[in-house]
């Protein structure tokens, strides 16, 4: 109410209609209108100088200097020139350039244009009206230098004739005034005014002409204005006296009106005066003429000549001009004339679409903008009147944004929604404009608005887990997998790094294992890996973006460690020795089928590289054996008879199945007899001539290189193993260390053909140094071993375990004291019935050890 009673006291100070009701309406629906607005006028005169003051802007508005800069003001014109400017430093409004009042508004009063004065945060608009009063910078001037008329000498007293009006483009006082003529006897001057007050003046005739008295007159036409000091335009006036026509055409209306639509083509009908002559003859013919040929008229009508039909020749604007009046003469052969008026009414037609003008625009706008957030203020006009005049405004697309009316012609573009960049990142907003003409027109305007990012997504990896293989014994640095993960946001809070999160494996950080590239998410193996050691590895990698605060997501992967063919098969059983020799005993009394003996092997590989197979690679009699290619065992596959030789030898060779296999290869001895004594020098031999073999070529060449020395050492060598002989011979005998039987495992084909079954049970007695180690395998029931320890001096020792001592579990067994031997390797025998333990063997360091 209080800013009310404000722009109530200021419409004292405004010149120009504060006393009318409507204009009082006006202030106080802006007044109290919830958009601040308020309204003021100045008045100022034309010509004035650039920079000269108009008004106290601040002052009248009370508004505060600090307000006018925090509030960005600034002058709105619209299509207007910029006639001003606002100092908003000091809150005054000057003259920007030269303003002439009739350039600006030609004759029409009183003159002024407005123009609006807009505030941000919070809005506020203000509109000024400046008037500008006219000066007396123009003379009356008429478009002519002469005017020359053709007068009968029988010319009527009292007849009329039209004179060009003179223009003065001052308005007011300083306007076209009144008009003199030269004193003569003949004609005075009488003067009128449209009904728009334009004045126009006409000689009438008061004295009878004589042609042959004074055939040619010249008078003065003189226009002043009512400026101080006064102006004044002259024309010359040449009358020619013709001969006598004593009637003069009078019109049969004295103003004719008619109604056009704007935008009517050229050549319209628009209506027909008619002027009769009661003359005879030539001085009967009427002609038709536009009176004023200065008033422009011509470029818009045309009228006949002789029919006295107006048409339309130009373009005719209802906007420019609502209504024309015309003055026609009409003049017959003799020069006498009539004057009539034409009325022309103009009908508005929806020719003028909408204007839309961009007042401000704000682009881009964050995303997290709340609804209701201002984007752009609009303003919109249409030059037609009435319903053609109201404009409708709305956005065409489906858009999350909507305009809102807060005054007049001007609108506010804000949000409707909350704005995610994500789905879309920029909208072609379309604002259509449309009126309320049949048929309706419209305009529009696109406005392209970005939205701006904010860091409100995660990173977002395209699989929950990701699985890897990689295959063991890699290299270093190899690339295992490439983790992808997405960000929708843009620039730097798009912008992804990958982090490996402190995990353990095995107790060890997995950053012992792999690495994680930050920028492109690719993992490397740091070391290589062994399958045999570990099989899979599971760690997680986060995502983290760049945005402030940072968002992550975290993803598992498994890496699935892949066996390769890297460990060949190794041999259990028969255990391939560096002394002793042991042999598996078959009868001769042996059927098809006879199981010898079975060799065990197992490959530490997993899969397909851990099938083994087996396959006789050489034997003695390859007639006589053959081995399981799925289960190891060694068996008779014809009846053996006494032609077969004692001693066999059976090279197998165990592959796995891997690419490329690999394989192992063991040495079974088989002696065929049925008693010891008859292979002991068949194996004695064997013995010697194996170690002789195999220490040939280190004889022959240390023959030859020290005859003298290989005599001397040979003796000392030979001392030596005597000496150590007999001390080991002592400390047996006097041992009191429990001597434990030992039994070999029984095998059985009824079990499976697995590599390794678990019927089967191997005691090994093994010192602290391996080479110094014997396997001694026994067999259950009647079956025999045959140990041979090449180190003696040719002594066997012969176990034979009998079923009847099987059956007699209690009864001990007697053994043979263990064997010195002259090399560094200890053999030693343990039996017992039942297999379930070895005892150490005197004098070992190592207990026995079950595999």
């Amino acid at each position: 109410m209080g800013f009310g009673m404000r722009c109530y006291a200021r419409c004292v100070k405004w010149r120009f209609g504060c006393g009318r009701k409507w204009q009082l309406l006006f202030i106080l629906f802006f007044c109290f209108n919830d958009f601040v607005s308020g309204h003021i006028r100045y008045s100022i005169p034309e010509e004035m100088k650039r920079g000269s003051l108009i008004g106290n802007v601040a002052q009248d508005l009370g508004l505060d200097l600090k307000r006018l800069r925090s509030g960005r003001a600034r002058i709105i014109t619209g299509e207007n020139n910029q006639y001003t400017e606002l100092k908003a430093d000091k809150g005054i409004l000057v003259v920007n350039e030269r303003i002439d009042r009739e350039q600006l508004c030609g004759d029409v009063t009183p003159c002024s244009f407005s123009f609006e004065v807009i505030l941000e945060n919070p809005m506020e608009l203000h509109q000024i009206t400046v008037e500008i009063t006219d000066i007396n910078d123009h003379s009356p001037t008429f478009k002519r230098n002469s005017l020359p008329f053709e007068i009968s000498e029988s010319a009527n007293v009292g007849s009329r004739f039209s004179l060009t009006s003179a223009e003065d483009l001052d308005v007011g006082v300083n306007g076209l005034r009144e008009y003199f003529l030269t004193e003569n006897d003949n004609f005075i001057l009488k003067q009128s005014s449209n009904a728009d007050g334009k004045k126009y003046a006409e000689m009438v005739l008061q004295k009878t002409l004589d042609r042959e008295t004074n055939p040619h007159l010249s008078l003065k036409l003189i226009a002043v204005d009512g400026g101080t000091p006064q102006r004044s335009g002259t024309v010359n006036i040449n009358v020619t006296v013709l001969d006598a026509n004593d009637n003069a055409p009078v019109f049969n209306q004295s103003v004719y009106k008619a109604t056009i639509m704007e935008n009517s083509p050229s050549g319209t009908y628009v209506t027909t005066v008619n002027a009769s002559d009661a003359d005879f003859g030539s001085n009967s013919l009427v002609t038709y003429h536009f009176s004023d040929h200065s008033s422009g008229f011509g470029k818009l009508f045309t009228i006949d000549e002789k029919t006295g039909v107006i048409s339309i020749t130009g373009v005719i604007d209802y906007e420019k001009e609502k209504k024309y009046e015309l003055r026609i003469d009409a003049k017959d052969q003799g020069g006498l004339t009539d004057a009539s008026t034409v009325i022309i009414e103009i009908s508005d037609v929806n020719d003028n679409t909408p204007t839309i003008s961009v007042m401000s625009f704000t682009s881009p706008v964050s995303e997290d903008s709340p609804p209701g957030t201002t984007i752009g203020i609009i303003n919109i006009k249409d030059l037609d009147s009435g319903d053609n005049g109201q404009v409708n405004c709305r956005i065409e697309q489906n858009a999350p944004f909507k305009i809102k009316s807060s005054l007049r012609n001007y609108y506010t573009l804000v949000t409707d929604t909350v704005l995610d960049r994500e789905s879309a990142s920029e909208y072609n907003i379309t604002v259509v404009a449309t009126d309320a003409g049949i048929p309706p027109l419209s305009s529009k305007r696109t406005f392209h608005l970005k939205v701006s990012d904010v860091n409100d997504n995660a990173p977002v990896f395209s699989q929950s887990l990701y699985s890897a293989f990689i295959v063991e014994n890699n290299s270093p640095g190899v690339s295992v997998l490439t983790l992808v993960a997405k960000d929708p946001d843009e620039n730097q809070n798009a912008r992804i790094s990958y982090i490996l999160e402190d995990t353990n494996v095995g107790g060890s950080p997995v950053s012992n294992y792999v690495s994680v590239n930050s920028e492109s998410g690719v993992i490397h193996a740091v070391r290589s890996f062994d399958y045999e050691q570990i099989k899979q590895l599971e760690l997680v990698v986060k995502a983290q973006d760049g945005g402030s605060p940072p968002l992550s997501s975290n993803v598992t992967v498994k890496i699935l460690i892949q066996d390769q063919n890297d460990n060949p098969p190794q041999v259990l059983y028969p255990v391939q020795t560096g002394g002793s020799l042991v042999a598996e005993m078959v009868p001769r009394s042996a059927d098809v089928g006879y199981l010898v003996t079975k060799v065990v092997a197992v490959d530490v590989d997993s899969g397909q590289n851990a099938w083994l197979s087996y396959k006789l690679q050489k034997a003695t009699d390859r007639a006589l054996f053959e081995v399981g290619s799925q289960n190891g065992e060694i068996r008779t596959i014809r009846q053996v008879t006494d032609k077969d030789a004692v001693k066999q030898r059976l090279t197998v060779i165990v592959e796995d199945n891997g690419q490329p296999s690999r394989s192992a290869t063991v040495v079974v001895n088989v002696a065929v007899a049925d008693s010891f004594p008859e292979v002991l020098s068949e194996f004695t031999d064997f013995t010697h001539d194996k170690e002789y073999n195999d220490n040939l070529t280190f004889y022959l060449v240390l023959a030859l290189a020290v005859v003298s020395f290989l005599f001397i050492t040979c003796v000392v060598v030979i001392i030596s193993v005597k000496i150590y002989r007999w001390r080991q011979s002592r400390v047996l005998y006097h041992s009191n260390l429990p001597v434990i039987p030992y039994y070999p495992p029984r095998y059985s084909d009824t079990l499976g053909t697995g590599t390794l079954q678990h019927v089967y049970n191997y005691e090994v007695c093994r010192t602290t140094d391996s080479r110094k180690s014997d396997c001694k395998f026994g067999r259950a029931g009647s079956q025999n071993v045959l140990i041979m320890d090449p180190s003696s001096t040719g002594t066997m020792q012969r176990i034979q375990s009998e079923k009847s001592i099987l059956d007699e579990p209690d009864s001990p067994l007697e053994v043979s004291s263990c064997s010195l031997v002259s090399s560094p390797i200890i053999s030693c025998v343990c039996l017992r019935a039942l297999v379930n333990s070895c005892a150490p063997c005197p004098n070992f360091q190592d207990h026995g050890q079950h595999l």
